[in-house]
């Protein structure tokens, strides 16, 4: 069984960058599928990037696409979030997530059984 913990989050400028991690305890990790999720006060969990875990197919939300890039390092078992460009609306609590490998990339958080414990952003305007 895999066991995620987030780290990275914090208090940023917009406009400013975080690098969120998710260390993965577990030998396999490597052949989940990862995914990044976030949660903002009031609303539900949203979809923020994917990969698969070949590592050569990503997926990103429209709303960070070309902002937010997803990678792994398999020698860690970590996954990264790098987010730039960060704006007030990315405010919101970051969890990462991991399913068994499939086929396709994942994007719904009904379908990952794997989650970590979410770390904050808060980005200040």
């Amino acid at each position: 069984q895999v066991q995620l913990v987030e780290s990275g989050g914090g208090l940023v400028q917009a406009g400013g960058s975080l690098r969120l991690s998710c260390a993965a305890s577990g030998r396999t990790f490597s052949s989940y599928d990862k995914a990044w999720f976030r949660q903002a006060p009031g609303k539900e969990r949203e979809f923020v990037a994917a990969m698969r875990w070949t590592r050569a197919t990503t997926y990103y939300a429209d709303s960070v696409k070309g902002r937010f890039t997803i990678s792994m390092d398999n020698t860690k078992n970590t996954v990264y979030l790098q987010m730039n460009s960060l704006k007030p609306e990315d405010t919101a609590v970051y969890y990462c997530a991991a399913r068994p490998r499939s086929s396709v990339i994942v994007t719904t958080s009904a379908m990952f059984d794997t989650w970590g414990q979410g770390t904050q952003v808060t980005v200040s305007s």
